[in-house]
């Protein structure tokens, strides 16, 4: 036995040094055949003498069961974020402001990853547990599926007890091979590798995350010491430089700088370097590399005043227009797009981006063949800002909406009343028929999963439906044989539309698809009727009477119910067993008059629970940011929503301030 003990030791020790050689170093000394060899040989081992588990083997990476949901983990350190600029100027007053407190100091300038934060603790050099930042005081404990994270030791080379923080982040290059997967597979893509990294860490089954091969770079210490005899680093510098030399994986790409000019010089160097990176980044971090002089400045309340973030621009490229195709939408509307010159844009590669409708088109007077200057926004959508004429050629063409509906072939009508919008004047056309079960099968909707793009245009060629209401008489074996569909796949699909009869009244109202009403008036109209029976009655001076409802929602809602074929769709999905009644309204409505933005991964709930939890304590949920929304409640890699609500003053909070004040005003 003292034999094979040995063998396994070895090969652990062989296996660690060969990932860390591949993972974190980039220099590999073996094959991957000579790896999976020593790998299969220390699987089977292990499977014949379980007596010599050990957790940090490497072949503990990969194979926890999957989790019922994610517990939760209160930080000892607070996991703080960072105070935000914008500019180089607002860069320059926070260094002065920092010249008045210490004396001559030295900042570390190091790329910010575009990730998500997380904490991973080791006990005697051990790897035990990593957590999300959540709300900075209590986080996700995500620990099974940071081990299928490579470049994250599960042995450190020295037996110490200490508390790293990281950032786990998508790889461009495996983010681009798993979209083409999910396209191949008719899935929706995945809006960018921030999204795709906190996605893929918060799966319930670490399998699922195993296969989406994260990366991770840690860039703080955040408790514990990191020499054996105690002692402490002195400078951030110091720290990562021992932080490497314990095996960690730390972001190289950075400097000392100590005037603003060097600083600057250095951002401006990692902006020039940004599209070929490895991993996206969406700023540069400005930090005192000093520790004691970190001590002296202090902590704000949730950030620190010796750091801050850069953040950069949204990207923009220019590249050539090729062509301009229209897409019909649920509602009707004819939407362009642009055909482009693939472009390498904020971590993926564009090749189509939105042109609004035609008046936008008209405004920037935008032609086919220009030059134009393309961004996303919010990071997630392609946009074209701008043609640029002065390098518009002779073989340049106007753009002319059709006249004729490129589905089915109807006249189209241009509403001017409607956002500029051109539509199309057929009700049954295929495209609007298409859109609008996908929208009735939506998350928000009706949420019936595994009822994608894809499936609905089989369902609808196969011509096994022909509007929603037929889902409900869909049978397994009928859609067994279709492409991408077996047996299990459509056992599953039939068991989601099953379950999605009891989504609920407000629910309903909103897969229905009716003009103008989303989930906030989804909302108020179940709750004001009651019953879908009664507001297919509804007038239009009822309808006006609801708070926050305007004349044209109001006509829009009447006009929905108007049409024959719509009251006899509300008929056949009552007969098929459908929930039409509101549920009881919640005793409690002490969030009432009060509207809630959800926005980021939020540390312990999901978004749907939590719009639920206000719901129930009659608060509204809206979907985007106004001058109205009462509060925003942010969670991890927040977005766009956030940096509205700041710019409009809105209150921001998190989770936990979320529940306390609920908490609080039911105690009242």
């Amino acid at each position: 036995m003292t034999q094979i003990a040995e063998k396994i030791r070895k090969l652990r020790a062989k296996l660690l040094y060969h990932a860390k050689r591949y993972y974190v170093d980039d220099d590999p000394e073996i094959s991957d055949y000579e790896y999976d060899r020593m790998y299969a040989e220390l699987l089977q081992l292990e499977a014949e003498h379980p007596e010599l588990y050990d957790p940090a083997s490497p072949t503990q990476r990969v194979g926890g069961k999957p989790l019922d949901k994610f517990e939760k983990v209160s930080h000892t350190v607070q996991m703080n974020s960072l105070s935000d600029v914008f500019s180089f100027d607002e860069l320059r007053d926070f260094l002065a402001r920092v010249d008045e407190s210490v004396e001559a100091p030295v900042y570390s300038v190091e790329p910010k990853i575009d990730g998500l934060s997380v904490s991973l603790r080791y006990e005697n050099g051990i790897f035990v547990q990593g957590a999300t930042r959540g709300d900075g005081f209590v986080g996700e404990d995500v620990t099974q599926n940071l081990r299928t994270v490579f470049s994250i030791p599960m042995q450190l080379s020295e037996p110490l007890t200490l508390t790293v923080r990281a950032e786990v982040y998508m790889p461009r290059r495996v983010f681009e091979r798993l979209n083409r997967k999910r396209e191949a597979e008719g899935q929706a893509l995945l809006a960018n590798p921030r999204n795709a990294a906190a996605g893929s860490l918060r799966q319930l089954d670490p399998a699922v995350a195993a296969e989406r091969s994260l990366d991770a770079f840690i860039f703080n210490l955040q408790e514990g010491s990191l020499y054996a005899d105690g002692r402490e680093a002195r400078s951030h510098t110091e720290t990562l430089d021992r932080l490497t030399a314990l095996g960690f994986h730390v972001l190289e790409a950075r400097t000392c700088a100590k005037t603003a000019d060097e600083i600057v010089a250095h951002i401006q160097k990692l902006g020039e370097m940004r599209e070929n990176l490895a991993y996206d980044i969406d700023g540069v971090v400005v930090k005192i590399d000093d520790l004691s002089q970190r001590i002296r400045l202090g902590e704000g309340t949730n950030t620190p005043k010796w750091a801050v973030a850069y953040k950069f621009p949204p990207e923009q490229k220019q590249t050539k227009l090729e062509d301009v195709t229209v897409a019909v939408g649920r509602t009707g509307v004819l939407t362009p797009t642009a055909v482009l010159s693939p472009v390498r844009l904020a971590g993926t590669t564009v090749s189509r981006a939105t042109l609004h409708n035609l008046e936008f088109i008209r405004e920037r007077d935008i032609r086919i063949g220009d030059i134009v200057t393309v961004q996303k926004a919010g990071d997630i959508i392609p946009e074209v800002v701008r043609s640029h004429k002065e390098l518009r050629g002779e073989n340049t063409r106007e753009f002319c909406m059709p006249a004729n509906c490129p589905s089915c072939g109807e006249p189209v009508f241009y509403d001017a009343d409607e956002g500029a919008a051109t539509r199309c004047t057929n009700s049954r056309c295929p495209a609007q028929l298409s859109r609008g079960i996908e929208h009735f099968a939506s998350k928000d909707a009706m949420n019936i999963d595994g009822l994608g793009p894809q499936i609905v245009d089989a369902l609808l060629k196969n011509h096994l439906i022909a509007d929603a209401a037929d889902l409900y008489s869909l049978r397994a074996d009928e859609i067994a044989g279709m492409e991408r569909m077996g047996e299990k796949s459509a056992k599953n699909l039939i068991d989601a539309i099953e379950r999605s009869k009891e989504a609920g009244l407000e629910r309903l109202i909103y897969a229905l698809g009716i003009r103008n009403v989303g989930e906030v008036a989804a909302a108020a109209l179940a709750a004001r009727y009651g019953t879908l029976e009664a507001l297919q009655n509804a007038t239009v001076e009822e309808l006006c009477a609801i708070e926050d409802f305007g004349q044209i929602t109001a006509e829009c809602v009447v006009n929905f119910f108007s049409h024959s074929q719509n009251t006899e769709l509300c008929e056949r999905l009552r007969e098929a067993g459908l929930v039409t009644v509101a549920t009881a309204k919640p005793a409690d409505d002490f969030l009432a008059g009060l509207t809630f933005v959800l926005t980021g991964t939020l540390p312990i709930m999901t978004r749907d629970e939590a719009a639920a939890m206000i719901k129930a304590a009659g608060g509204k949920v809206a979907g985007s940011v106004s001058s109205k929304t009462s509060f925003v409640v942010a969670g991890e890699a927040a977005g766009s929503k956030l940096t509205k609500a700041q710019n409009l003053g809105v209150k921001i909070i998190d989770e936990e301030t979320l529940c306390r004040m609920i908490e609080e005003k039911r105690r009242d």
